[in-house]
């Protein structure tokens, strides 16, 4: 069965690490370890035997602390140029990962960033299952046209829209699927000049 636009994997990009492993593994159990790369600092965060987030130093020392969400795909090429082609962009090419797959980084036509990654063969990994503590369990968009991201999301990853749920002022809560599952919701932002945003929740 194909992991298309299933979430498959949770990356932190921040400043300080090991201190941020120090307060998720507090808060949601998880066991970090350094990844066995060369010439690269990443930090991997586990439950059991199952890793779950990875956390980085970003390249841009005024970056923000951000979480990025990956979404897995058949074929990272083929998705990238799809979303640059429907007003997205690439802000980093496809290119391969030793022993993991190829992943690329991008934007929607709105603007927030996600990544994509086409697993080698074996599967997504398990960082995210909504039964599990510390496993990745909701993802929530925060845009400025809901409607029209769910549009862009739906043609590229097949999500489907469930529920519409009105929040008064902030308009409504658009609750989507992915093969059949609610795994995620979009909603319009919160504060004026907030810039579009993914935001993963981690079971508790």
């Amino acid at each position: 069965m194909s992991t298309h636009g299933t979430p498959c994997w949770y990356e932190l990009a921040t400043r300080k690490p090991t201190e941020a492993g120090a307060f998720y593994g507090k808060l949601l159990g998880w066991k970090m370890s350094k990844a066995p790369m060369e010439g690269f600092d990443y930090h991997l965060a586990s439950m059991g035997d199952t890793m779950v987030a990875g956390m980085m130093v970003p390249d841009d020392p005024n970056s923000p602390t951000y979480w990025m969400i990956y979404f897995a795909v058949d074929n990272a090429d083929k998705t990238a140029a799809a979303v640059e082609a429907d007003g997205g962009k690439v802000i980093v090419p496809p290119a391969d990962i030793p022993n993991t797959g190829r992943f690329s980084i991008l934007t929607d036509p709105q603007g927030a960033y996600f990544g994509i990654l086409q697993p080698l063969p074996g599967g997504a990994g398990g960082a995210y299952d909504q039964k599990k503590t510390g496993h990745g369990n909701w993802h929530e968009l925060m845009t400025p046209d809901p409607k029209a991201a769910l549009a862009f999301y739906g043609k590229h990853f097949g999500w489907k829209l469930t529920t519409e749920m009105p929040m008064g002022e902030m308009g409504s809560y658009h609750i989507f699927a992915d093969k059949g599952a609610d795994i995620g919701g979009m909603m319009g932002l919160p504060a004026p000049g907030m810039p579009p945003a993914w935001l993963p929740y981690f079971g508790a």
